[in-house]
């Protein structure tokens, strides 16, 4: 595997003035290992899920003023879209690395999906004390799975716009983000112990 991992260069993309100029750095930086790490772990999906898995990298072709404030990846069941299923995603900002399992506002059935969640509440708060939430995915903010509460799981149910990701984020200079290998092996551990709340998600469809 060529991947050698994230580096400062990458996260510093962000601070780039100007959309076309940060569109050019991402393009070049970031997209390339996107396209190789997503290959690969689509590919490890589809095995543990017996079933295709599709690589989407994020174009952020609808932006003609502000510059994206992070980029990402994302993995699904559907070759022509993600947003509208459960997805697994990678991206970056500038202060840090996620990898989600993400359920973002355009979710189809959403209602569904939240009360099933809502149905697994333990489960979800067994999950690694290292795992965070977000609940909008376009903000950096996370909570821990240990502040993780009920209403939180309501909102995403009751409200259009609420969202719900789980996974971990990481800090730029962690060794599983900067070391290739060490990085595949996190994203497929992250993605492993995400799978079960993936799979009850696609039965609510």
């Amino acid at each position: 595997m060529s991947f050698q991992g994230f580096k400062q260069e990458d996260f510093k993309t962000f601070y780039i003035e100007g959309l076309e100029e940060r569109m050019t750095a991402i393009q070049e930086r970031i997209q390339p290992k996107f396209q190789e790490v997503g290959d690969l772990l689509a590919d490890y999906l589809a095995a543990e899920l017996q079933n295709e898995m599709f690589l989407h990298i994020a174009k952020h072709a609808r932006r003609t003023v502000n510059p994206p404030k992070d980029t990402w990846l994302a993995i699904a069941d559907n070759k022509r879209g993600y947003k509208k299923h459960p997805h697994f995603q990678i991206g970056l900002f500038d202060d840090h690395l996620f990898i989600w399992l993400a359920l973002i506002y355009e979710l189809e059935p959403k209602q569904e999906i939240a009360q099933a969640y809502l149905e697994q509440f333990a489960a979800l708060k067994k999950l690694p004390d290292e795992f965070v939430v977000s609940l909008d995915h376009m903000q950096k903010d996370s909570i821990s799975i240990e502040a993780l509460q009920k209403k939180d799981l309501e909102r995403f149910r009751d409200v259009k716009k609420a969202e719900f990701l789980v996974g971990r984020h990481l800090s730029p200079d962690d060794v599983r983000v900067t070391d290739g290998n060490a990085f595949i092996t996190t994203a497929k551990e992250t993605f492993k112990e995400l799978l079960p709340f993936y799979k009850i998600a696609l039965n609510q469809r």
